[in-house]
This record gives structure tokens, sequence and C-alpha cells, in this order.
């Protein structure tokens, strides 16, 4: 689940989702979903085999797509993916460049609202100006209002490995920590990449209390360049969830 996101932290975060009572089926195929006067039923295929769930209410979460199907953008020559609209570097399209494309209509950036509105804005400009802004995808901070909050910037691990980056790996598990123990949460943690020679802020992940808050800082870090050291010797607000942060780096 969640596959966009740092695979240890979302192991941890499907245990706190189980022990609040929710069961979690994974690598289930729903197969068909009927709709009764006072419940729903759905069939799946998991791993153990056909199984029958019935609910109040079904939920289908399967993410953004674009919204761009009707539009019949092969007569106007407008190439297009399952992302949305192929654009270069301005975010203009590569096989019609009087057309321009943003947000989720757009085979750009990750498929966030800030994103979308920066996008935009870098639209507007480009067919104002001309071709002189493109847009900046450092630092883009993402997260699951899960509970706890699930959020990530920059580079996930597995991927900067793969990247050959040399750095050092900061984690572990905060449910000791007095933020978490304040609101019992039994299910928490970090982990941060830190580039070995530059001390540069490569990616942070955090699981917890006010995640989706702290992520900002790192995300900060990563767009405008501060470094670890710096951020470690930063003096925060006491008791606060970003007071956390100098343990995490």
């Amino acid at each position: 689940p969640l596959k966009g996101f740092d695979p240890d932290l979302v192991g941890q975060l499907v245990k706190a989702t189980q022990n609040i009572g929710v069961d979690v089926h994974l690598n289930a195929a729903v197969k068909t979903i009927e709709k009764y006067p006072d419940h729903f039923v759905v069939e799946a295929t998991t791993e153990d085999g056909e199984q029958t769930f019935e609910a109040d209410l079904v939920v289908h979460g399967a993410g953004r797509v674009p919204d761009i199907d009707d539009l019949d953008l092969a007569k106007a020559g407008i190439e297009r993916n399952k992302q949305g609209v192929v654009v270069n570097e301005y975010l203009q399209s590569l096989s019609n460049l009087a057309v321009y494309a943003a947000g989720d209509a757009a085979a750009s950036g990750p498929p966030l609202t800030p994103v979308a509105t920066l996008e935009g804005g870098i639209v507007a400009r480009n067919l104002l100006e001309g071709n002189q802004y493109k847009m900046d995808y450092r630092g883009l901070p993402t997260v699951v209002f899960t509970v706890p909050t699930l959020a990530g910037v920059g580079w996930r691990e597995e991927v900067a490995r793969k990247q050959g980056l040399k750095f050092k790996v900061n984690r572990g598990d905060t449910s000791t920590w007095y933020t978490s123990r304040r609101e019992r949460m039994n299910h928490t943690g970090f982990k941060v990449l830190i580039d070995e020679q530059t001390g540069d802020i490569l990616g942070a992940h955090l699981l917890g209390s006010h995640a989706e808050e702290v992520i900002n800082l790192f995300a900060l870090a990563i767009r405008f360049g501060i470094k670890a050291d710096e951020l470690k010797q930063m003096v925060y607000a006491y008791p606060t969830s970003s007071s956390d942060l100098s343990y995490m780096v």
C-alpha cells in the first residue's frame, strides 16, 4: 500500500491501522460490488482465495486521473499518455506548440494541489511573456492524512540507492518520544537521508503527530539548500513537534 511512500514507515502505519480495529486486506482484486437497501456486498479475489465482504459503505480510492478524455486531443495533434498531456520544461505540448497544460492535465510533476497552482502560474507567465519560466520540483512534500499522519519529501531510500547517491540514513522509532507519548501513538518513526559529502538533506520521511507540518521544514531545507548541521543548530520552540527535528538529523 501507498507505494509512493517509504515502505518501512508504511509498514508501521499498517500496524497502527490494524491496532485501531481496521481489518486490512492487501493484494485484493475487487470483482463486483452489489448494493442492497441497507448494505453493500463486495466480492474480491485475495491471497486466501475468493472472499465476500459486507459493508455499510464502499469507497473507491483509486487516485487522480486527468479528466481530458472528452477533449478529443488527437484531432489537434496533442500527444498524451496516462498522466496527461506530454509537455516540455515550459509545460508546453511537445506535439502542438499552441497548447500548454498544467496540474492533473499535464504529464509533469506529482498530482498535488499546490503543484497544480504553481504550474498554472508558470503556464500563464509563459503564455504572456514567452517561454522563460520552468517549474522547480525540488522539495515538494506529500502527505497522507492517516492516523498517525504519514509524510515524505525528496528521495526515498531505495530510489536514492538505485541512483548511486552516497548518503547516510538516520532512522528511528519515535513511539517513546514525548510528542508520541502525549497522544498515545505507539507506531511512529522517521527516516532522513543526508548526503555524506555535502550534508544536504536528500529525503525525509515521517510518521507521527504533526508530520504534515514538520515535513514542510525538511522541504524548505531541500528546496533552498539548508544543511543538516544547520537544522541541528536551529533553536526550536519547545515543546513542539518541530523541536524533534534536531534529533532526526
